[in-house]
């Protein structure tokens, strides 16, 4: 039995209960979203973690992404990074090694935190290939599948398998080509594989297979987005269609079978592009849970791709997405390191906060800020604010001579002068 199943039986589990609870909603809402496939709470059967609801009607999630690279592989780094990530709230966290010992560093970070973790099991199946036998393109399909299942049995809660690579997707990439190339590394390894060995994609050949590996360890599947654009030039192409429309096929048959399932979304995606994309994505896939990686909307910022994301990823929340993939300062560039980590999170949090403001309606906690600057608290801004203790290190490296105010305007504060004279609240 799986929660699918469960919920569709009419049974409410304890996991729905508690998602309920964390929404402020009915628990029933939380079963008949699962039963439809329109929400996903993350499990797995291997360790206890925090149950996270991802779905229509829920607020917006955002997964921060960790990992050793093949130039720097410090696993302790990486551990402090998941803990900093899981401090500065993030919903979730995607473990995403392509250096070192791959099921003993997820093992430790899964060891780290309570959050749910997701990953790639094609990463390590590729690696591995290419450690082994000198090329990934001689990987065996059946080292896929077993990386799957190894580090299904390590507790991860949700894996991005890229399903929808098939040979029709990869002869339209190369019919139109691309201004940014492949930044997908799922899709890199994938269409390099198929085109050398003159195969079809095993994950998608033999989905039901990884139906079986998923439904017995209780794993989401997440469809893998390996045709996403890298740059916004190449954003909403054929190509990027075209694996859409397999994995929202896969993902109905998933669905059918029991197994949760969550539809990933683009990379790169100009403003005016935004809401086609989410209503595309949630119309072809009858609602299931959107995740967005990103999406950036201009590629001439790095170091400032946090920023760029942000923008994008609210007006994705706002037009209707339910889980953000964060980017850090560092992205483009270089490995993040622990500050990358934690502006990253802090970065789409606001940017999933500004969503919900409009998708949801939900603005209590901007007008609980409103009162209480009108008002000079300066506590309950603290309380209220997403990160009080970068505001009150901001505020304390500059601090005024008069408590009510701040070194920006002084004795001339606005806000001072106005409930000095006469009362605006209301």
């Amino acid at each position: 039995m799986s929660i699918v199943t469960d919920a569709q039986n009419g049974k409410i589990t304890e996991e729905m209960k508690t998602v309920a609870t964390i929404e402020g909603l009915e628990p029933e809402f939380i079963r008949r979203g699962i039963a439809a496939g329109r929400i996903v709470i993350p499990l797995t059967p291997y360790r206890d973690v925090k149950h996270c609801g991802i779905g229509k009607g829920l607020t917006t999630k955002v997964n921060a992404s960790i990992g050793t690279s093949s130039d720097i592989s410090d696993v302790d780094m990486e551990i402090k990074k998941a803990i900093v990530a899981e401090e500065a709230g993030a919903d979730t966290l995607m473990e995403l090694s392509t250096g070192g010992d791959f099921l003993d560093i997820r093992k430790k970070v899964n060891d780290a935190v309570s959050l749910s973790v997701g990953c790639v099991p094609l990463y390590q199946a590729f690696i591995e290939a290419a450690r082994k036998y000198g090329s990934i393109v001689d990987m065996k399909e059946d080292e896929l599948f077993k990386a799957t299942e190894d580090q299904a049995k390590l507790g991860t809660n949700f894996m991005a398998i890229h399903t929808g690579i098939n040979r029709i997707t990869v002869e339209r990439l190369k019919i139109q080509g691309r201004y940014g190339g492949l930044c997908s590394r799922g899709g890199a390894f994938m269409t390099s594989w198929m085109l050398h060995n003159e195969k079809e994609n095993p994950l998608y050949s033999e989905f039901d297979y990884l139906l079986e590996i998923m439904k017995e360890h209780e794993v989401t599947l997440s469809t893998g987005n390996g045709m996403r654009a890298g740059a916004v030039h190449d954003a909403t192409d054929r190509a990027q269609i075209q694996e859409l429309i397999m994995n929202a096929e896969l993902a109905d048959k998933a669905h059918k079978e029991g197994v949760q399932v969550i539809v990933e979304g683009p990379g790169h995606v100009p403003i005016d592009e935004i809401e086609t994309n989410v209503k595309l994505m949630k119309s072809m896939s009858e609602d299931k849970p959107f995740y967005m990686l990103g999406p950036l909307v201009t590629d001439i910022a790095p170091g400032y791709d946090h920023i760029v994301t942000a923008i994008g990823a609210s007006m994705s929340s706002a037009a209707g997405a339910d889980f953000l993939c964060y980017v850090t300062p560092a992205e483009h560039l270089a490995l993040p390191n622990i500050e990358d980590v934690r502006t990253g999170v802090m970065c789409s949090r606001i940017a999933a906060h500004i969503g919900d403001m409009i998708k949801l309606g939900k603005r209590d906690q901007d007008l609980a800020m409103a009162r209480a600057r009108s008002k000079l608290d300066w506590n309950a801004m603290y309380d209220i604010a997403i990160d009080p203790e970068h505001a009150k290190e901001i505020r304390n490296s500059r601090a005024p001579e008069d408590d009510d105010a701040c070194t920006m305007c002084g004795d001339f504060c606005a806000l001072k002068i106005v409930n000095k004279n006469y009362n605006l609240a209301k």
